[in-house]
Order: C-alpha cells, then structure tokens, then sequence
C-alpha cells in the first residue's frame, strides 16, 4: 500500500486505486469556485478511475483512420505530438460522439482511451506483432499498452504496476489549466473527443505536463552523479526555470512525486540512472530552490526504464484524458456555458 497523503487517491502496489478525494467544483461566471458535496467530489475521480481501470474496444475503424492520421508524421514525433493528431482522427470515425449522456460518454471515453494508447507506435521502430490495425489493440491494460509502445527495448518486469500506480496519481488534479480548458469546452457542449483535444493543447505547455519533456532532456544530459552540477547550473545560467522542480498547489513538495518516485526506485533500484536522479534532488536542494514535483518523478521513470523521448508527457496525457471526461461528464450535467466577462483596464478613450 502506498498512500499518498492530501491528494487525490491511495493505490496498492498492483495500481488500483484504494480511495478516492477529488475535488472536481462548478464554476461560476466569475471564475471563483464553490464547494461540493463530498459525494459529487468522488463521483468525478469515480469516473476517472473507471475510465482508467477498464479499457475498452477501440473499433478497426479508428485504428486505421488513427494510423493513417499519423503516416506523414517524422519518424522523431513525439508520443504527444502523436496523440494530438490520434484524438482528432478517432473521433472521425465516431458518428455518435455528439451523444453526450453519462453511459455514451463513458463508453466513447473507454474506447478513446484504448485508442491513444493502441495507436502510439512501438518505440525505437521495433517490429510490432501481428499486422493490420487490430494489432494495435492488444489486449491488457492501459498501462501495459504503454508500456509496450514507449519502452525501446524489452518491457522490464515490474515496469506495468508502476505505469499503473502513475496513471492513477495523475487521472485527475482539480483545475489544472488543462481541467479547466477541457471544462470549458465541455460547457460549450463540445464532443468528448473535442474537449480532450483542447486539454491536450494547454497540457503540452512547458509549465505542465511538458516539464516532463524538460525534466527528461536534463537527466539525460548528465551521465553520472559528477555531471549534474553542471547540467542544473547550466539551466539556471540560462534564465531557466527548472523543469520538473516547483508546483503551484504544493508548497512544501508534490506527494504524487514522492509517491511516484519510492515507487520507481523500488521498482529499479540496481538502476545506474538512479543515482543520477538523487544528485538532481541533492543539488537543488543545495541552492535551496523548490522541490521535484510529477513531471520529474515521470522523466526519473521513463529514464531507469530505457523509454523513448517525451514518455512522460504521453503517460500523462492518457492518464489525465480520464479526469478530463470525467469533469466533462459534470458540465455535460450542468449544461450552463462557461462564459466569464472581460474589464477593459486601459486608459479612457479620449472624448
């Protein structure tokens, strides 16, 4: 059992989730935000970790529209950049997807999900078993997938129940700018597709989920522990903010990470890279500056687990495409469009 304390849920070491505090609240045209009932609080991160846990069938149809979609991409695309143009091409073969009740949108949100993970490409042009587009729905769960797609060699054993217990920690986290993007097109009664696309735009911003992207490319810069003093102050000389490290909401250190990362060097603890990952933390701590949040706890994931470039942005976007359904699911309900107000603050226009 591995909890994680404040956040969002408890997971065992197998990835399912053990309890459930989200804190998923309707908006006001105002932009200020209201409290729930703690039962509508778990009925968001309920359907998130349904959406999660249990695949479902993604249909011929938009596993070959999602592989055509990507066939004049470059062979360097990254794994997010793919899911960009995958969200869009699933949702063309989906003639009902404007059928927005909760049984509709749960079973588009399954299938959609299957989808992103069955449509990425195996990692490092490894030949994929079987042929035509059923083999890019194999079966298993949304973490084996992944793992199989993302790992440039063989999947480490183990390596599945620690992508399971990742994708329950980053399924949802209140009003994330991507949330809350991805909520407003919800209000606007945009299909789920639509909504999870939007969120995918605002995630790959180099404050969100592409600070992992940020995080990776340092810890790889640095062979060895002796190398990291130089990388971070490399970053920093720079002007840079440092990727992976500092978070809005927490303060005093991100618990997911800390969850994230025990979990991973349980799982890898031999991992030369490993020591690598602990010099990064040393040193910041050393210059005093904000502790490793998610997105670093991805890249030190990705990285002791041989995973192709940008792994951890597209970890995090399957997983958080199951929060944004869900917030979805409560605008779907609520059906009042988010439509805040401007103030025009400039100077006063000359009579």
């Amino acid at each position: 059992m591995y909890p994680l304390p404040g956040a969002l849920v408890t997971v065992t070491e197998t990835g399912e989730p053990g309890g459930v505090c989200c804190r998923a609240l309707p908006i006001r045209l105002s932009m200020t935000w209201r409290n729930r009932p703690s039962s509508a609080q778990a009925m968001t991160g309920s359907a998130a970790l349904r959406l999660i846990g249990r695949p479902g069938c993604t249909s011929r149809a938009a596993l070959t529209a999602a592989a055509a979609a990507q066939a004049a991409l470059p062979a360097a695309t990254l794994p997010l950049e793919r899911l960009q143009v995958i969200v869009p091409a699933l949702a063309a073969t989906d003639q009902f997807r404007m059928h927005l009740d909760q049984p509709a949108v749960m079973a588009a949100g399954k299938a959609l999900i299957a989808g992103m993970a069955g449509s990425l490409p195996l990692a490092g042009g490894r030949p994929r078993p079987g042929a035509g587009p059923d083999a890019a729905a194999d079966g298993g769960s949304i973490a084996s997938r992944l793992a199989a797609r993302l790992c440039t060699g063989p999947v480490p054993d183990g390596l599945t129940a620690v992508l399971g217990v990742a994708l329950v920690l980053l399924a949802d986290h209140e009003l994330a700018a991507s949330t809350l993007a991805a909520r407003v097109a919800a209000s606007m009664r945009a299909d789920p597709y639509a909504v999870v696309a939007t969120g995918l735009g605002a995630m790959g911003g180099a404050v969100h989920a592409g600070a992992a992207l940020g995080a990776e490319l340092m810890l790889s810069a640095a062979a060895t522990p002796a190398d990291v003093p130089q990388v971070v102050g490399d970053v920093l000389r720079r002007g840079e903010r440092l990727p992976g490290f500092g978070h809005f909401v927490y303060k005093g250190g991100d618990p997911r990470a800390n969850l994230l990362l025990q979990v991973t060097t349980d799982f890898a603890a031999d991992s030369p890279r490993l020591p690598v990952a602990a010099a990064v933390i040393a040193e910041v701590r050393r210059r005093s500056l904000p502790e490793p949040n998610i997105e670093f706890a991805l890249a030190v994931l990705a990285d002791v687990a041989g995973m192709t470039r940008g792994s951890g942005e597209a970890i995090f976007a399957v997983a958080r495409t199951a929060g944004w359904l869900a917030h979805a699911l409560e605008e779907y309900e609520r059906n009042v469009p988010i439509r805040p107000r401007a103030v025009y603050i400039g100077p006063a226009a000359s009579s």
